[in-house]
């Protein structure tokens, strides 16, 4: 069984626990509150139309915000170009040469700046021969199905020794217009060097950058409002820590969402208001919402799981895979809803968040597509499951 808490101890920043407004409301009640969007009708079914085939281990997928393609991310390093139904015979970006797709690691994911229409940069999160994490931005050449290669510029570059797991993977930008990066705890089992709860460290974490003007000479500048600015042995990266392997997070109006991968028990969910920075989501001190290898813990300040299921739950969930929220226009009874998996058991679950509350959680009952890696967004909104070997659209079910 599923389990949630339904107050955070940062619930206080609201006026009651699950208290605020969510994204996505319909209206409002007669005393101002925002009402959440209606549930979907039981009788909804989805489905998974296959959509693409024949990939070498597909990692995510994303367009910028009304392009009509795909762009595929393949971890050996390629992007490819998906457009009217066809794969583009030449990638978009071949990264290859510089990728190694050694343990966990390779090309992870990328995002398409804000003003990628009028500058047509982008961002990719990769890991290199000597097990690093690098964010690097590329820019798009003539063709708008070509990157241009030769505009490498490395926005950061974190040692990550010893292990090839636990790399974290995705770079985003959130709705202030900052890049956001997960960065995974530096592998093995239980964080043996600590760096989740070290904040001089940069793994474990979740980072915010301000790469607005960013050049060779400084690639990146700290957002004034960063958590940790101006303190003493502290890395002013950091926007939140306490993370084992933020594999996937995402943003939607108001709401961060982060999909931590757990250790031998729990595997869960965190969700925070997007502005708010300094938070600790408990790893290693906790695993989900129980003590890691201690009978009792100390729980104050730390921001716990407000959605975690148990390894222990039918179909051998092992890893979770954290998703979107549906925002498409193909299946409008879906506004709204958070969709996530697990890596082992294959399942599509959803959940509504009102303020930091959860509820109307549903599992859709779709026949597993394989051990599912990570989840995609188009440009339109509509979304897409991704396994080792092809990719598959949520669609209704008939």
């Amino acid at each position: 069984m599923l389990s949630w808490r339904m107050c955070l101890p940062l619930s206080a920043l609201l006026t009651a626990c699950g208290g605020g407004g969510g994204g996505g409301s319909s209206g409002t009640s007669g005393g101002g509150t925002p009402l959440p969007p209606a549930p979907p009708p039981a009788a909804l079914t989805l489905a998974l139309a296959p959509f693409a085939s024949n990939l070498s281990s597909p990692t995510f997928l994303t367009a910028p915000a009304g392009d009509a393609r795909q762009f595929i991310v393949e971890r050996a390093g390629r992007i490819l170009v998906m457009q009217g139904g066809s794969l583009l015979a030449q990638p978009f970006l071949d990264l290859r040469s510089v990728t190694d797709a050694a343990g966990e690691g390779g090309l992870l994911s990328m995002a398409f700046d804000p003003g990628y229409a009028t500058n047509g940069r982008f961002y990719v999160y990769r890991t290199n021969a000597n097990h690093d994490i690098v964010v690097e931005r590329y820019a798009v050449s003539a063709d708008p199905n070509r990157a241009d290669a030769s505009s490498a510029l490395t926005i950061i570059q974190i040692p990550h020794p010893t292990y090839i797991n636990h790399f974290g993977g995705l770079v985003a930008f959130g709705p202030d217009g900052y890049l956001y990066l997960g960065t995974g705890d530096g592998g093995s089992e239980g964080d043996p060097n600590g760096n989740a709860q070290n904040l001089a460290s940069l793994l474990g974490k979740l980072l915010r950058l301000d790469v607005s003007s960013a050049s060779s000479a400084l690639p990146y500048r700290i957002p004034s409002t960063n958590p940790n600015l101006g303190q003493a042995d502290v890395r002013p990266e950091i926007w939140a820590n306490g993370l084992r392997n933020p594999w996937r997070f995402t943003f939607d109006a108001d709401k961060l969402y982060i999909a931590d991968v757990g250790q031998d028990q729990r595997e869960e969910i965190d969700l925070a208001p997007a502005s708010q920075g300094g938070l600790n989501y408990g790893w290693k001190v906790m695993e989900g919402s129980t003590c890691y290898q201690a009978a009792s813990c100390n729980r104050s300040g730390l921001a716990l799981p407000v959605l975690e299921y148990s390894h222990a739950d039918p179909g051998s969930p092992c890893a979770i895979t954290g998703g979107f929220v549906y925002r498409g226009s193909a299946i409008p009874e879906l506004a709204g809803r958070y969709f996530y998996s697990d890596y082992c058991a294959g399942f599509v679950r959803s959940f509504l968040a009102s303020g930091l509350a959860v509820s109307e959680q549903r599992d859709w009952n779709i026949a597993k597509p394989g051990q599912v890696q990570s989840f995609g967004r188009d440009g339109q909104g509509e979304l897409y499951v991704l396994t080792a070997n092809g990719i598959w659209k949520i669609v209704k079910g008939q």
